[in-house]
């Protein structure tokens, strides 16, 4: 297996804890892998990635990060904060309309020395990037393109190796359950079970993306993430497992169902999750649970992706509770 360059950063490996009360509860074998606590900024899944998509930057001799994403975005948190502790410049191309007061990832984006650019209409945000990305070339800045949410080839391998990670400390789990969006953590997560043996179903709960469109672009993606580590591995649609059916109401939109989320990890286990992300997914897992999808004897893992700093974020802070 061939090694892409890699920095190390990410607090390895996240610890694994039983949800005892959570599970009483619910009735269900529940666990959870703390990727809230890889360490950088607040931590979450995107450190993972950046461990090899920084690497990368580095060896192209960049020297200015390039992203996008939502005005909360934690992808574009952990990003500014990677281009900060390895002396980048960082620009981040962000959707909505620039608020009188930072707050929650946006606060922490501006902490972090990152140059922040507002487009109001999403549609026009890769026109926005691109332009961006073309300012900071003629301007000498020697630009990397961090790809949204941090979902390309590169940073799918994050995500291989933290499957391998898990199988080191326990590979007897039926399910492991997550956030999938971008798709890049769903694309490690699958090739890597394929390349270390993990015998468990993945399956990623969709948070604002199709089904079918989840299943085409992740296959493809842990295809051409195998190809980095040695012959190109082909995934199908059937290889993925997905489901879009806890994400109607749009992303970021704060329902019952993220709400109950969030507050019974918190009551329970005094766990924190986000509104947007992990919110969504756990409230969709507790969905499958009380519909009896899981076997009783199934141990199932939920993979907490971070996302935290959004339970402080304007939009959300008067809502939870």
């Amino acid at each position: 297996m061939k090694n892409p360059p890699r920095l190390n950063f990410a607090h390895l490996p996240t610890p694994i804890e039983h949800l005892s009360r959570l599970s009483e509860h619910l009735s269900a074998q529940l666990y959870v892998k703390r990727d809230d606590q890889t360490g950088l900024a607040f931590g979450g899944n995107k450190t993972r990635k950046l461990e090899f998509l920084v690497a990368e930057a580095q060896t192209q001799g960049a020297k200015t990060l390039i992203s996008a994403g939502a005005a909360q975005s934690n992808h574009c948190r952990q990003t500014a904060a990677a281009a900060a502790r390895y002396g980048f410049d960082c620009i981040l191309v962000l959707t909505g309309d620039e608020p009188d007061q930072p707050s929650a990832n946006l606060l922490l984006d501006k902490l972090f020395g990152a140059r922040i650019v507002w487009v109001t209409d999403r549609n026009d945000r890769d026109r926005i990037l691109q332009q961006a990305y073309e300012q900071s070339l003629a301007s000498g800045g020697v630009p990397y393109l961090v790809p949204y949410g941090g979902s390309s080839p590169t940073g799918a391998l994050g995500y291989t190796f933290a499957l391998e990670e898990l199988m080191a400390q326990d590979s007897s789990f039926d399910w492991i359950i997550f956030a999938t969006s971008s798709g890049g953590t769903h694309a490690g997560l699958t090739l890597g079970k394929r390349l270390f043996g993990f015998d468990g179903q993945i399956l990623g709960i969709s948070i604002d993306e199709d089904e079918n469109w989840l299943k085409s672009h992740v296959s493809t993606l842990a295809s051409d993430a195998s190809a980095l580590l040695g012959e190109r591995e082909k995934f199908s649609l059937t290889d993925v497992q997905a489901t879009d059916a806890y994400c109607k109401a749009g992303y970021g939109v704060l329902t019952d169902l993220e709400r109950e989320a969030v507050q019974l990890f918190a009551k329970y286990e005094g766990l924190l999750l986000d509104p947007v992300y992990t919110g969504r997914a756990a409230g969709g897992m507790f969905d499958l649970i009380r519909k009896g999808f899981f076997k009783p004897t199934d141990k199932v893992l939920f993979w907490h992706t971070g996302g935290t700093p959004s339970l402080f974020a304007d939009k959300y802070s008067f809502e939870i509770v």
